[in-house]
């Protein structure tokens, strides 16, 4: 603080004032006083009468207040307050006080008062020899080399004494050796240098270490030594080469050694030291065919060791030169050599290579074709190095020897590559060693593709069903034929042969299939060209040729048989009276008064072009309704009497009847019939001028004579188609009935139905018979043979009763099922 700064300045200004008083002091008085004293004086020792020397009186130093002044160093002597002598108060060293300073004076100031003054007292401490010599060290080590030349010289640090002068002056000596001595050299007058001087060669090897002992002798009497122990190290020069124990090393290893085996090892030893005596070992060269990789030195240690496998039959002596090479300079190296005999061992397996290959092999290659040819070796000798070879599986290959250590694989067996497209073959060696050693080569054996195999479709006969009025591009069926080659010789392409089908149609010629189907050539999809029309056609049967694109092509066939159903697209219609024209619907008819019930007057006669249930007619009394006196037949269509006719019901009938058929939805036709009641007379007349077919009809234009004269012709013809299928009927019931069942109208097999998708799905493959039979009537019978029962479409089941119509859809041996036309036959007993 500014405080503490100003106490020091005053402090100081006080010391700097006292130091100026003492100096005029000193200045007046003039005087000085001179004393000596040894150095480590004891303690109490009189320097010197200090009062007296100053002239006082006795009693006056006391009363004077004679004192030291301290000028800020220890003086270690004082003044006797009641003698005013100068004594030694504390140890005088002259070389703590002094150093080597001299000589060594101190200068004391005395103080005295009333009046002040300042007296100047010079102190000498004389020297004695209290310091013997001392060296930076107790032990010095010294490095010589031993290729060092006598007369080389080493400076070397001397000894130090704390005395001065002849106290001081050093001699040195050395303990004996013969082959160094101490020399001094003076550099001027007080300053001197040491040198140990090599007057003898060293050798390491004989003497390593040399122990001595320098000694320094001061001056003073009695004389003080120091001594130094000289530890001379003599560096070691590298004059020594690696010497191996043995020149050359001789060992025997088999060939089975594994890597890493000890092989030998081998020695050196260099009687150097420190880097001229470490020394490694390296492999220079291998007289072994080149193949000096096969052994590692380790360079520590001398070991040799296996780096690789040893093979007796390629190798069987092997030398190795070693070096030992230290690492002076310039380095020295020694040398030796390694035999290795390597024994013979049966360590190598057969080998197999495949010289050619010949792949892929043909399907159709010809037994004792050369797939490929093999080479085998074994490198061991003798019964090591026989080698026997087989192949597996053993079929279809086999193994032929053509020469020593060469063979073929050959074909023995015909090749199919739709059974087997690609073999894996081994070939295996075996060496007649104990125990044997095997090997085996892998082959891969694929078989090209050979157009061998036509499509085959999965049935010979396809039977389809599909609905008439279908669309055009409907697709029908779907055929696939299998072919099991590959790539072009199994892609097969479909189409429609032109030769192999056809269907004659309703109203004659012959169309072939290729207008009413198509297939398509890639996926062999049957399509509709053009709607069906079961009245025109109702059994389409054609053959689809699948082609492969092999070379030569190769092709298989497939029946189809298409059944076209009917659908209900047709109304009945009317057939006209004689000499009436087509779509008449006026009709006449007679009936006398009084007629018994159950009397025909007259039949309506229509026809469907439809077949099975959709041609099925029936007839309904449209008009009038109620109990009228007529009736009509639900299926006959004759028009009878319901009950006796009275002249209550007037001279003329007029019946509106319609017709229609057992499809769904049903279609109808309508015919209009007028009955004129007349007498019995008339009635007869009437009768007799149409003809005897027990019920007249007139067309309301035209006249009654021509009307009359074409009805007996129709009359006529018609008994003699109605006899003559009633002949046939009744040969047909015999031979049915005489024959055996399983033949009658039985195919060879079960029949399949493929439906079309128009048609549904559903199919049924089973053995049918079924016997035609007529029965007698009472007094008329009808005889109605429809087409083909196929089962109704959809939704139409259950929703009406009919009488039980047979229908017939089989296959005769050896034909195609057609179904039979429809017909509509009617007969009159009278």
């Amino acid at each position: 603080t500014k405080r503490e700064w100003k106490e020091e300045r005053g402090l100081c200004g006080g010391a700097l004032l006292w130091v100026l008083v003492l100096q005029m002091a000193w200045a007046l008085v003039g005087g000085q006083v001179r004393y000596s004293v040894p150095e480590e004086a004891k303690a109490g020792t009189v320097v010197g009468r200090l009062a007296q020397d100053l002239g006082l009186e006795a009693g006056e130093p006391e009363a004077r207040r004679l004192r030291l002044v301290s000028q800020g160093r220890r003086a270690s002597v004082e003044v006797s307050g009641a003698s005013g002598a100068l004594v030694v108060s504390s140890r005088l060293d002259r070389e703590e006080l002094c150093g080597k300073s001299a000589p060594c004076s101190l200068r004391l100031e005395v103080l005295v008062e009333r009046p002040l003054r300042v007296f100047h007292v010079e102190l000498e401490v004389t020297d004695i020899n209290d310091n013997a010599p001392v060296f930076p060290a107790a032990r010095k080590n010294l490095s010589i080399a031993e290729s060092s030349l006598p007369g080389s010289r080493f400076p070397l640090e001397g000894a130090s004494d704390a005395d001065v002068g002849a106290n001081a002056q050093l001699t040195y000596s050395l303990s004996p050796s013969e082959h160094v001595t101490v020399d001094v050299k003076f550099s001027d007058e007080h300053r001197k240098s040491l040198f140990l001087v090599l007057t003898k060669p060293l050798d390491r090897e004989a003497m390593p270490i040399h122990h001595l002992v320098l000694t320094a002798t001061d001056g003073g009497r009695p004389p003080l030594t120091g001594t130094v122990e000289l530890l001379i190290s003599v560096v070691d020069a590298n004059d020594n080469a690696p010497q191996f124990d043995q020149t050359v090393y001789k060992v025997q290893l088999q060939e089975s050694a594994a890597e890493g085996t000890l092989v030998a090892r081998v020695n050196a030893t260099d009687p150097d030291e420190g880097l001229n005596k470490e020394f490694t070992y390296s492999l220079v060269r291998s007289v072994s065919v080149g193949k000096g990789d096969l052994f590692s030195v380790d360079p520590k240690t001398g070991e040799i060791r296996l780096t690789g496998a040893l093979d007796f039959e390629d190798v069987r002596l092997h030398e190795l030169q070693i070096e030992a090479r230290d690492k002076g300079t310039p380095p020295l190296s020694g040398h030796c050599s390694v035999e290795l005999e390597v024994l013979d061992v049966n360590d190598n397996a057969p080998e197999v290579w495949v010289t050619s290959l010949s792949v892929p092999v043909p399907e159709d290659a010809a037994v004792g074709t050369v797939v490929a040819l093999l080479s085998v070796s074994d490198r061991d000798s003798g019964e090591n190095g026989r080698v026997r070879c087989t192949v597996w599986p053993p079929a279809p290959f086999g193994l032929v020897s053509t020469f020593s250590g060469s063979y073929s694989l050959v074909l023995r067996e015909a090749l199919d590559r739709e059974r087997v497209s690609e073999y894996e073959v081994e070939v295996r060696a075996e060496d007649g060693g104990a125990p044997p050693l095997r090997a085996s080569r892998a082959l891969r054996v694929p078989v090209s593709d050979v157009n061998d195999n036509a499509p085959a479709f999965s049935q010979a006969v396809y039977t389809v069903l599909v609905r008439e009025n279908n669309a055009a591009g409907a697709e029908l069926a779907r055929l696939w034929a299998r072919d099991p080659d590959e790539g072009g010789n199994g892609r097969v392409s479909y189409s429609v042969a032109e030769s192999g089908g056809g269907s004659s149609v309703s109203g004659g010629g012959w169309r072939p299939a290729s207008s009413y189907v198509s297939v398509d050539a890639e996926s062999g999809r049957v399509w509709a060209l053009q709607p069906l029309d079961c009245e025109e056609l109702q059994v389409l049967q054609f053959e689809v040729r699948a082609v492969d694109a092999g070379e030569p092509a190769l092709c298989g066939n497939a029946t189809v048989q298409l059944f076209v159903l009917d659908e209900n697209d047709n109304a009945p219609v009317l057939l006209p009276p004689a000499g009436g024209g087509p779509g008449s619907g006026a009709l006449w008819a007679w009936a006398s008064w009084g007629s018994p019930a159950g009397q025909v007057v007259a039949k309506i006669r229509a026809v469907d072009a439809d077949s099975g249930y959709n041609a099925w007619l029936r007839y309904e009394l449209w008009e009038p309704r109620g109990k009228g006196p007529f009736r009509v037949g639900l299926y006959s269509g004759e028009v009878s009497t319901a009950r006796a006719l009275e002249e209550a019901d007037g001279p003329r009938q007029r019946l509106v009847i319609v017709v229609r058929d057992h499809g769904e939805p049903a279609r109808s036709a309508t015919a209009t019939l007028s009955v004129s009641l007349v007498e019995g007379a008339e009635a007869v007349l009437a009768v007799a001028g149409v003809g005897s077919s027990g019920a007249g009809l007139r067309s309301a234009e035209g006249g009654a004579s021509a009307s009359g004269t074409t009805t007996n012709v129709w009359l006529v013809v018609a008994i003699c188609v109605v006899s003559s299928l009633f002949l046939l009927a009744v040969v047909l019931y015999g031979a049915a009935r005489w024959s055996p069942r399983s033949a009658v109208l039985s195919g060879p097999g079960p029949t399949t139905l493929v439906c079309a998708s128009e048609v549904g799905s559903w199919s049924y493959s089973q053995r049918q018979s079924r016997s035609l039979c007529v029965t007698d009537g009472g007094g008329k019978s009808d005889l109605m043979v429809f087409s083909p029962n196929f089962p109704p479409p959809a939704g139409s089941a259950g929703k009406e009763t009919h009488p039980d119509v047979p229908a017939v859809l089989q296959t005769v041996s050896g034909w195609p099922s057609l179904p039979f036309s429809s017909l509509v036959l009617f007969s009159y007993a009278h």
